[in-house]
């Protein structure tokens, strides 16, 4: 298993963050996505047997199409 964190830089919206972990979960290859809205840091678990590289352009999608402003 792999370990990333994200940080959300610009995060203001706390129901837009709820979206955010929500399909970051749904992804293919996610193990598990939280994120800690406070701090602004989604933190993801990677199956060891994912692309990785195609997890993390996936959650910058997500993040882009929720909240353009927000810088990943």
């Amino acid at each position: 298993m792999e370990k990333r964190e994200f940080i959300l830089d610009g995060l203001n919206c706390a129901n837009c963050a709820n979206k955010i972990e929500k399909m970051a979960n749904n992804i293919n290859g996610v193990n598990s996505a939280n994120l800690d809205f406070m701090n602004k840091k989604l933190k993801v678990e990677i199956d060891i047997n994912g692309n990785s590289e195609l997890v993390v352009k996936e959650i910058k999608g997500i993040v882009d199409k929720i909240e353009p402003d927000v810088k990943v």
